[in-house]
């Protein structure tokens, strides 16, 4: 039996979009691939964007900014001397991008004007640190992004 080009084509398609099939029945079938959201109510969350970008800003503004650093015992969140400890509210949500079992929110209660996320609770990789805090009345929000090795 000859095979012309024309029937070789359309069974080079065919095999084609089955290899496609299967790739995508396999990640949509394997608990392997996790394929979640990355915000749970996504469009509840983006509903909040205004006012999100209000408290970015409100913390872009001071003068004296808090500072998220990684260290050897964990994440290091200082605040300026100026601020009270003991007016300063809010957490911090550690945010694994890659698995969202590892995230965790802890809430801020200043010891020395800093806070201390101890390295026991971090795993290596990247970290996406969202500091929701208020002062004196006042909403801020800082962002950094962390890699802990």
């Amino acid at each position: 039996m000859k095979i012309n080009w024309g029937t070789g084509i359309v069974i080079a398609f065919a095999l084609f979009m089955t290899f496609i099939l299967y790739f995508v029945f396999e990640v949509q079938s394997n608990s392997k691939y996790d394929n979640d959201l990355v915000v749970e109510e996504y469009y509840k969350h983006d509903t909040h964007f205004q006012e999100e970008m209000a408290r970015i800003q409100n913390a872009h503004d001071l003068q004296h900014k808090p500072s998220i650093k990684y260290s050897q015992e964990g994440v290091q969140v200082t605040f300026p001397a100026d601020f009270e400890g003991s007016k300063v509210k809010g957490n911090v949500l550690l945010y694994r991008p890659s698995n969202k079992k590892f995230d965790f929110d802890t809430q801020i209660a200043l010891t020395n004007s800093s806070l201390l996320i101890p390295q026991k609770k971090l795993i290596k990789g990247r970290w996406d640190v969202n500091m929701e805090w208020q002062y004196e009345g006042k909403k801020y929000l800082t962002k950094e992004v962390i890699y802990v090795n």
